[in-house]
Formats: C-alpha cells, structure tokens, sequence
C-alpha cells in the first residue's frame, strides 16, 4: 500500500504571509463583496502548493488567492476561529487538488497553536468581475468628488492589462 504523497502536503507551504486579526465590521463587509462575486459551490480547485495571497473574513470563512486572479472563498467548521492572529496557514490536499469536506485549513496560530480546520464548502470568485467593479466604482466616485470605498484588505494587487 503506498502513502498519500497529496495529502501530507500541508505543503511546506504554511505560509509565512501574516495574517492578522481585523474588525468584524469590516471583515463583514470585505465578505459580503466577496460573497457578491462567489460563483455556485464546488467541489474542489487545483492547489500546486503556493498562494498568491489569503485573507480572514470573520469566524469561519477566508479567501485564498491561488493566482492574482484567481481566487476561493473557503468555508470551515467549528472548532477553528480565525478572528484570532494568524501567523500562517497551509491546505491539505489530495493529488494537488483540494476537495471541500475531505481537506483542510492549516492555521498556526501564536495564542492557540495549530488548529486543522476541515473545508465544508468552496465557492470561486469572479475575481477579474469584481476588480473591474471596484475600478468603475471608484472612477464614478471620483467623478462626483466622493471619497473611494477602500479595497478588502489583504485582497491581491490590482495587476496590469
């Protein structure tokens, strides 16, 4: 019987990208926009071991940017609270795939330690739609003279065309 090579990547890749506690209010809102461009459930994404870059939305939901633009709202169980600091965080996967309700969410975290924390539910983010969406928003507001609404915090770069 051979290992599971895909699963015991927790991939090296426990990120190092900080995560770091925000308020609730605005960790509602950054999940409500990215709500508002979240496709149907899948059931699983190709993972190759690395991230462009994550973000914690509230208690129990983050968003994993696999490339600038493409990007996953992952849903996870109890016990795990991400409202805590986070200093990194890792998925398990199977084959390089990760599958909702198979695979987890590695949080290391220094008041609690490492939590696993399985996946119930991944959700694909039109990504390049909602960055199109904040770019004509903010020109709109610029063109009436109100102040911009600011990016999701931690939400990738706005990348060149």
């Amino acid at each position: 019987m051979q290992p599971k090579t895909g699963r015991v990547a927790l991939l090296a890749a426990l990120l190092t990208l900080g995560g770091c506690a925000s308020t609730p209010n605005r960790d509602d809102q950054a999940l409500q926009q990215y709500r508002a461009y979240a496709g149907a459930p899948i059931r699983s994404f190709t993972w190759l071991g690395r991230f462009d870059s994550w973000q914690g939305l509230g208690k129990d939901h983050l968003v994993v940017f696999t490339t600038p633009w493409d990007a996953y709202l992952l849903t996870i169980w109890p016990p795990c609270d991400l409202r805590f600091v986070i200093n990194r965080i890792g998925l398990t996967t199977t084959n390089s795939t990760v599958y909702s309700g198979a695979d987890s969410v590695i949080v290391d975290s220094p008041g609690t330690g490492r939590w696993t924390c399985p996946i119930s539910e991944i959700r694909p983010i039109d990504y390049k739609r909602m960055r199109a969406a904040m770019k004509a928003q903010a020109a709109a507001q610029k063109a009436t003279g109100q102040p911009s609404a600011p990016a999701p915090a931690g939400a990738a770069p706005a990348q060149p065309q």
